[in-house]
Order: C-alpha cells, then sequence, then structure tokens
C-alpha cells in the first residue's frame, strides 16, 4: 500500500509509477504539517498560557512575569523562524497564510490588553498598536485583488520595537530600566504610525495602478 488515495494516482487504481508526481490536493494535504506550520500552532497555544502567566497572583509576581516573559520570548523567536523557514523551503501553505498573522496578532494583542488591564501600560498606546494593526490587514485585503503590498524594512523595525518593548513591559523591570522600557515603547508607537501611513500610500498607489490596467484592457 502506497498510502496515496486512487484519485491521487491519477484515479486509475494503480500504484504510482516510481518518480512520478502526486496530486495537488496529495501534495498540499501532506504539507500542512510541516516545521513552519507546526510552529505557527506551536505560537497560537502559547497565547492562553501567556496570558494565564501574566495574569497570575494578580499580575503582579515577578516570577510569574518571568515564566510570561519566556513565554512570549519564544512565541517572538518563533514568527522569525516559521515565516523563514516557509519561504527558504517553498512551505508555503494556505494554513500559515492565514494562521500567522492570527497568531502574530493574537499574542501581541493579549500582551498589550492585559497589560494595560494591569495598568502598566496606557489603554491609548494599546489603542494605537492594534488599530493599526487592524487597519492595516483589513487594507491589505482591500487591494489584495491589486497585489500584494509586502512587508517593508520599517514594517519589520516595528515588529522588533514592539516585541522588545511589550517583552519589557512584560517582566517586572524597576529602576533605569522600568525608564529605558517606555522610551523603547515610545519608538515603538513612532514607527507604529509611520509605517501605517506609508503602508497606507502603497495601498492607494497599488490601487490606482491596478484600476488603471483594468481601464486600459478593456
Amino acid at each position: 500500500m502506497t498510502g496515496v488515495p486512487a484519485s491521487a494516482a491519477g484515479g486509475t487504481g494503480r500504484r504510482p509509477a516510481p518518480g512520478a508526481k502526486l496530486g495537488a490536493a496529495a501534495v498540499n494535504q501532506a504539507s500542512l504539517w510541516n516545521i513552519a506550520n507546526i510552529l505557527t500552532m506551536i505560537r497560537l497555544v502559547l497565547v492562553p498560557g501567556f496570558v494565564l502567566l501574566l495574569l497570575a497572583d494578580g499580575g503582579y509576581d515577578p516570577v510569574w512575569r518571568a515564566l510570561a516573559w519566556a513565554a512570549f520570548a519564544v512565541a517572538m523567536i518563533t514568527d522569525i523562524f516559521d515565516g523563514h523557514l516557509a519561504r527558504t523551503y517553498n512551505l508555503v501553505t494556505d494554513f500559515g497564510k492565514i494562521a500567522d498573522p492570527i497568531a502574530d496578532k493574537a499574542i501581541m494583542g493579549s500582551a498589550l490588553i492585559c497589560l494595560s488591564w494591569l495598568g502598566d501600560l496606557p489603554w491609548w498606546v494599546t489603542g494605537v498598536i492594534l488599530g493599526r494593526e487592524l487597519g492595516i490587514t483589513l487594507m491589505r485585503f482591500w487591494v489584495i485583488r491589486y497585489g500584494v503590498i509586502p512587508a517593508s524594512r520599517g514594517g519589520k523595525l516595528k515588529t522588533l520595537a514592539q516585541g522588545t518593548a511589550v517583552g519589557m513591559y512584560v517582566l517586572a523591570l524597576t529602576g533605569p530600566l522600568a525608564t529605558m522600557r517606555f522610551w523603547v515603547m515610545a519608538v515603538a508607537v513612532v514607527l507604529t504610525v509611520v509605517t501605517g501611513l506609508d503602508y497606507i500610500r502603497e495601498a492607494v498607489v497599488l490601487r490606482r495602478k491596478g484600476l488603471e490596467a483594468e481601464r486600459a484592457a478593456r
């Protein structure tokens, strides 16, 4: 037995010849459980665990906060590696395209909301960051028929700054480090706004070119 349905082997019921290519459905099904998708799933599973650790014992115990930071750090690291592995080894799947951004926003959003609920981070900061992320996601869908807006260098710096700042707020820091995290978050907020405006500009240009191409093709 090959484990390959007859339809995937050409619908003849015979075993595929050595070296023969499997059907697209079989390939996609097998590729779902690749290392990139598994890392994305791990990040999704970490979200509720991270929230429980961060809010444990009232949310102010340094030990629980350190454990929450470890979970957050693992999630950020998997975010770096799953995308890199997917692109490098051609492991991009429809599941990964949907689940990866959901996992990114889930871990970051839960961290921001919990920190604001605990009083460690102003709600307006959480509102600006989450509003930007939601707006850019909706905007990508708005222009997806005309093309894909790639992640810019500024966008990657924004993600790094946000992850660093939120990680510092998750830890129970005091003294100079507590002051430093304020400025790191300030940089993250500025990059959030600036890169958001740049993405809007790119989306408008992309949509305009797409509409012009459609008119020219008529």
